[in-house]
């Protein structure tokens, strides 16, 4: 069988894309043909460290500053990529932020943040793509398999990341008027620096329990993920291999229960 897999000639948006799996998304993306957009909200050194090492490599990549929970930043963004590449093929929405808390301790300003940043954020970026995009677009936003798990002191980030799978499922036939499909990847437990939180996805009555070992009760391949691993998904949902699928949302999570 032929593989379609290549994103050679593809302008691709990656948010969230200097750190982890955004940045092994930017890698994987770039190898297979695309020219991508590294988008970064303050980091400027990370993004144009990875911007210099992918044209180091033969590799056409390009790094933009905005803050996507800013609705008019992310129109903005798209538009300052569009004027430079002439055009959008591809978006990964990435960009997202993580918090722990118990009931009692979530304010106003905590729910705001999350919920600009991983749901708002994600609808406008999405809406200014849409907007550039020809017809043949593919859009993968980002959800979390914590939508569906009972974790300790998780319940504001989850109830953020659960509006992702409604949100690609409800667009999906509105898109398809315009051939542009949309999906969701959803990532276990994963190697980047939200590993750190590891001890919070524990009850306190498992706390003495070895995180590896953790893992091997809780996860089918019993270790974390590889941020590249997530990354080849994200690539696979934007290829042509995937012509046949949009408004799903793909669990990446080596088996979690």
């Amino acid at each position: 069988m032929t593989s379609t897999s290549s994103l050679a000639g593809k302008r691709a948006l990656v948010t969230g894309g200097t750190s982890g799996i955004g940045a092994a998304i930017v890698r994987r993306l770039a190898s297979q043909g695309a020219t991508v957009a590294v988008n970064y909200r303050s980091d400027r050194a990370a993004a144009d460290a990875l911007v210099g090492e992918l044209c180091d490599n033969g590799c056409a990549a390009s790094a933009f500053s905005a803050d996507v929970s800013d609705a008019a930043q992310a129109h903005e963004l798209v538009g300052a990529v569009v004027a430079e590449f002439g055009g959008l093929d591809l978006l990964v929405s990435n960009a997202g932020v993580e918090h722990f808390g118990a009931l009692e301790t979530i304010t106003q300003a905590d729910f705001d943040h999350l919920f600009r940043t991983n749901v708002a954020g994600q609808l406008f970026v999405t809406q200014a793509a849409v907007a550039a995009m020809a017809d043949g677009g593919r859009i993968v936003l980002s959800s979390s398999v914590s939508t569906r798990l009972a974790v300790h002191h998780h319940a504001l980030y989850a109830a953020s990341k659960a509006a992702i799978p409604a949100m690609v499922r409800n667009l999906a036939p509105e898109l398809a008027e315009r051939n542009i499909a949309i999906n969701a990847i959803a990532p276990g437990a994963t190697a980047t620096r939200m590993a750190s939180y590891a001890p919070h996805y524990v009850h306190p009555a498992l706390t003495d329990v070895p995180f590896p070992a953790l893992l091997r009760s809780m996860s089918a391949l019993g270790r974390l993920g590889q941020p590249e691993e997530i990354a080849a998904t994200v690539a696979f949902l934007l290829s042509a291999d995937a012509s046949y699928i949009t408004g799903t949302t793909i669990e990446a999570d080596g088996g979690w229960n």
